[in-house]
């Protein structure tokens, strides 16, 4: 069955870098766009950052653009989402998600098939 598994959260300072990685099994890893999302407490899931499966396009939502970095290796069936400058708003759990040849026009959406099972990400200020 398809697996994808979060890891590389934890606390940092503002002001400071993390990264999260998603390794993915039990699908053609290359064939899938993988996203990242996160949800704060009280709020709903929301969009980080996307990278297409093919074609090389990327998305960010717009308040952390120029501070996170999202990337894949698709020999180690691994995507990356590198957080600089981070401040406490980034404050949630973070979690990776894959789709299906997902159009890049459709990369923000929520309607991804698989989900991992998250990675707490703390910004203290």
């Amino acid at each position: 069955q398809v697996q994808l598994v979060e890891s590389g959260g934890g606390l940092v300072q503002a002001g400071g870098s993390l990264r999260l990685s998603c390794v993915a099994s039990g699908l053609t890893f290359s064939r899938y766009a993988m996203g990242w999302f996160r949800q704060a407490p009280g709020k709903e899931r929301e969009f980080v950052a996307a990278f297409s499966w093919s074609g090389g396009t990327t998305a960010y939502r717009d308040s952390v653009k120029g501070r996170f970095t999202i990337s894949r290796d698709n020999a180690k069936n691994t995507v990356y989402l590198q957080m600089n400058s981070l401040k406490p708003e980034d404050t949630a759990v973070y979690y990776c998600a894959g789709d299906y040849q997902k159009a890049p026009s459709r990369l923000s959406r929520l309607d991804y098939k698989y989900w991992g099972q998250g990675t707490q990400v703390t910004v203290s200020s």
